[in-house]
């Protein structure tokens, strides 16, 4: 997780450690697909900007292709908006209409604008057998669902929402229940956010290390379901946007609601990670860093539009975005080639 335009020098030691942060097992080159990496459970991890900034390293790429499939032919996203009348402990919750509007914005309008132009230099080449194929500039419009139905029983310890916390189980079972509900279907080419109310929690291990807030401020990954149970989900973790530990000090905010632009960053963090990378064992570095950790917190240097607050302006709406990474530049940019 190194930003290239302010690089540290790394040790033996803080890539081992910048590789546990991922749960990323060093993948290698080679004539089959690699194994995805793991930590007891397959996520990928956007760190709290703290953790990124004390764990600075020069991995300034590239990204290496390891295998595994991308999103190819585009992406539908959903957005589960998870808002019950009370936490697990009692205290009241919510997402305001306008902070879900702005993340429904986000995933609608990411579709054939810049950054997901970036991704069109990836490619899929199933264990580097048959035909190389690149990654489209197109997609679907959002679809969204608010789901009332409570909490389940706290599963695990998030220190900054005491009492409040669902474990990454808990989330695909929301996942799961609300796609039966709805008769929603999976596949490569959808991915299902999960965008948590506030005040609610959630760890992704079970020795509660890895929380929200304190280690990320959100995660991707996928799983195995549908009717035969082999179905592959793509899915997000978006934990309620928070400006203490998941937003860089100062960053504008082009729609005057600063915890859903600092929301809108982790949407667009894991959408872009997910298209290059949604089994785990397709693009990503020796370090295990995926391309939106090579540029997190970096929101490049134009700022062009709404007064200098944003620093894209898709389909007439604003944001202010990290970068992703160029691979064949190997620099972050906020649009791609």
């Amino acid at each position: 997780m190194n930003d290239p335009f302010k690089v540290l020098g790394g040790s033996v030691a803080v890539l081992a450690a910048m590789a546990l942060l991922n749960g990323a097992m060093l993948a290698q080159d080679g004539p089959t697909r690699a194994t995805p990496r793991t930590n007891g459970h397959n996520i990928h991890v956007f760190p709290t900007a703290s953790l990124k900034a004390s764990a600075a390293l020069a991995d300034t790429g590239p990204l290496v292709y390891h295998g595994g499939p991308v999103m190819q032919n585009g992406v539908t996203p959903y957005a589960i908006f998870w808002v019950p009348a009370k936490l697990q402990n009692g205290a009241t919750t919510a997402i305001s209409a306008h902070y879900q509007t702005v993340q429904k914005n986000v995933l609608g309008d990411y579709m054939a604008h810049g950054i997901d132009n970036n991704n069109t230099q990836y490619t899929q080449q199933i264990n580097f057998t048959g035909p190389k194929t690149y990654i489209q500039n197109k997609g679907s419009a959002v679809i969204s669902y608010i789901d009332t139905n409570p909490f389940p029983a706290s599963g695990c310890v998030d220190t900054v929402t005491p009492g409040n916390c669902i474990t990454d189980a808990q989330l695909q079972a929301e996942i799961t229940r609300v796609m039966t509900l709805k008769a929603w279907t999976g596949g490569l080419n959808k991915i299902f956010f999960v965008f948590t109310s506030s005040g609610e929690g959630s760890c992704a291990d079970s020795t509660n290390a890895q929380c929200s807030y304190t280690y990320y401020c959100g995660y991707h990954s996928y799983f195995l379901g549908g009717l035969t149970g082999t179905t592959p989900i793509i899915y997000a973790n978006g934990p309620y946007g928070n400006l203490t530990n998941c937003q860089a000090p100062g960053t504008p905010s082009p729609n005057s609601d600063a915890v859903a632009d600092a929301a809108a960053t982790l949407a667009s963090h894991e959408l872009t990670e997910a298209i290059t990378d949604p089994e785990l064992d397709a693009w990503y570095t020796a370090q295990g860093n995926e391309i939106g950790d090579l540029c997190a917190y970096d929101y490049g240097l134009y700022y062009n539009w709404d007064g200098g607050k944003a620093n894209q302006m898709w389909n007439g709406h604003f944001y202010m975005l990290q970068t992703e990474f160029d691979n064949n530049q190997l620099t972050c940019t906020q649009i791609g080639p």
